[in-house]
């Protein structure tokens, strides 16, 4: 069977039609706060496949992403926001005004040059709004993680900032401290707040060392399950489970499934 050529312009057509007044029922019914959960679920299953580097599975996530894009923007162009053409528009534009070294006079920058460019030219655009703080862009919908590392990228190049790694390290000491007084304190919300304020600091630790904490804790996470699931079913090939299990006999199948990978 010979499939059709589908293209940008093709897909955009495609999600007109279904949202069209003889078009999906179902798709007729969404909107733009109903489609933010699909949205990010999407964007997570992208991400798995770009840690698993799987391109096959890579090129349909990335499609399916693209695809809550442009539902998004036909419900914006049928409420009369703007039209679909125009996300890309806008986004040529912006793309180009920001690569003056590639569009514009010629120059031979190094990739730190670029992005000193690049966050020069966004502190001129955003001079032109009165309105926001140095932080309000930063989405709330971002995760805890992920939002905490924008959050302190944008005071970071306000300057306010630790001037080396070995300064946030004994931020983190010293909130670890605190954490363990709440703990003694028996207060809830006091032990949770002084919890954050670690995270936080382990977030900047993080940054200063280059390390994106969004994706190490969820490279940290997967290797978890993959040693768990091993360790789960040697239990099950024994003919045993977790229950007939003491801690200390877990601990040593968990050290033999960590040296086995």
């Amino acid at each position: 069977m010979t499939h059709p050529k589908y293209g940008f312009a093709e897909c955009v057509e495609i999600i007109r039609r279904l949202r069209s007044e003889n078009g999906c029922p179902w798709d007729n019914e969404q909107t733009i706060h109903s489609l933010r959960k699909y949205f990010l679920e999407e964007t997570y299953e992208a991400l798995d496949a770009m840690d698993r580097m799987d391109y096959a599975d890579m090129k349909e996530e990335l499609g399916d992403v693209l695809w809550e894009v442009l539902f998004v923007a036909r419900i914006a162009e049928q409420e009369g926001q703007f039209a679909m053409e125009d996300i890309a528009q806008v986004l040529g534009e912006k793309m180009v005004r920001r690569h003056p070294h590639i569009f514009g006079e010629e120059a031979n920058l190094t990739s730190e040059e670029v992005v000193q460019q690049w966050d020069a030219m966004k502190k001129v655009e955003r001079r032109t709004d009165k309105t926001h703080h140095i932080l309000d862009k930063v989405p709330e919908s971002l995760p805890s993680v992920l939002r905490a590392f924008r959050i302190s990228e944008r005071a970071a190049k306000a300057g306010f900032d630790w001037d080396n790694p070995a300064q946030v390290l004994d931020k983190m000491h010293e909130e670890l401290d605190e954490v363990a007084q709440a703990q003694a304190g028996g207060d809830p919300d006091e032990l949770e707040e002084e919890f954050g304020d670690l995270m936080f600091a382990m977030v900047n630790y993080a940054r200063h060392l280059h390390v994106s904490p969004e994706d190490a804790l969820r490279r940290a996470t997967a290797k978890f399950i993959r040693r768990f699931s091993r360790l789960e079913d040697s239990l099950h090939e024994a003919g045993e489970d977790f229950a007939g299990k003491t801690l200390d006999e877990l601990e040593a199948l968990w050290r033999r499934t960590k040296d086995a990978s």
